[in-house]
C-alpha cells in the first residue's frame, strides 16, 4: 500500500492516455492501481482537437494541480501522454515523492510520423498534435529540456505494423523505436514483448508500474 500517515494523504496517479486513444484504454491498469491503494484521476483528452501546448494548458495542467499538494502525485503514460508530461514539466513540478512511468513515449520522436504526416487521412484523424511528433531536430520533443523527476520507461519490441518495419533502423514496436523512448534523465528502463498499442493490457506491464511507483525501480 502507498505510504500514509496523519499529515500525509494517499498518492494520486493521473493516466494520460496516447494519441486517438481514450481513457477507457487505461482503464484496466486504473483498476490494478485503485486496488493498490492509490486515488486515480483517469484524463481523456481529445487528441485531435488541439496541439501539445494546448492539450497541457487545457487538460493535463488542470488534472495534475487538482490532486493538490499534501501527497505525491505519480504519473503513468502512454505513448503522447509522456510528451504532455514532460512538456508540463517544463514550468512545473510535481510534489515530493512523485513518480513518472512512461510507455512507450516517443521521446524523440517516431519514424512513422515523418512518414505519414502528409497523409490526408492521417492529418484529419490526428490533427495538429500529429504533426508534431517527427523526429525532426525542429520537433518540439527535441527541444524540450530534462525534467527533474523520478522517470522509469518501458519500451515494447513487437510490432503489429510490418509494413511500418523499413522505417526503422533497430528494435521497435511499430509505431516508436525502443531508442527514441529512452531520456537521459530516466531512473529505469526495461523493454517488453509488446506491441505499442497493447502495452498498457499486459500484465507484467501492470505489475512493473506499481512496482517502479512504490520503490523507484522496475523489476529485473
Amino acid at each position: 500500500m502507498p505510504a500514509s500517515s496523519p499529515g500525509y494523504a494517499r498518492p494520486w496517479v493521473v493516466l494520460l492516455h496516447g494519441m486517438a486513444r481514450s481513457s477507457a484504454s487505461m482503464i484496466p491498469l486504473a483498476r490494478d492501481l485503485r486496488r493498490a491503494g492509490y486515488r486515480i484521476r483517469n484524463l481523456g483528452y481529445p487528441t485531435r482537437s488541439h496541439d501539445i501546448p494546448g492539450l497541457v494548458e487545457r487538460y493535463v495542467r488542470p488534472a495534475v494541480q487538482s490532486c493538490g499538494e499534501r501527497s505525491a502525485v505519480h504519473v503513468v503514460t502512454h505513448s503522447l501522454g509522456g510528451i504532455l508530461i514532460r512538456y508540463y514539466l517544463q514550468a512545473a513540478a510535481l510534489p515530493s515523492g512523485s513518480r513518472i512511468v512512461m510507455l512507450a513515449p516517443p521521446n524523440h520522436g517516431s519514424e512513422v510520423a515523418d512518414y505519414v504526416r502528409d497523409w490526408p487521412l492521417y492529418r484529419w484523424l490526428m490533427g495538429q498534435v500529429g504533426q508534431q511528433l517527427g523526429t525532426g531536430p525542429d520537433s518540439i520533443l527535441n527541444q524540450l529540456r530534462p525534467i527533474h523527476a523520478e522517470i522509469g520507461v518501458i519500451a515494447a519490441r513487437r510490432s503489429l505494423q510490418p509494413w511500418f518495419s523499413p522505417l526503422f533502423a533497430g528494435e521497435n514496436d511499430g509505431a516508436v523505436s525502443v531508442a527514441s523512448t529512452r531520456l537521459a534523465e530516466m531512473r529505469d528502463f526495461i523493454v517488453v514483448d509488446s506491441s505499442h498499442t497493447l502495452l498498457m493490457f499486459r500484465p507484467e506491464v501492470r505489475r512493473q508500474i506499481r512496482h517502479f511507483l512504490a520503490h523507484g525501480r522496475f523489476l529485473h
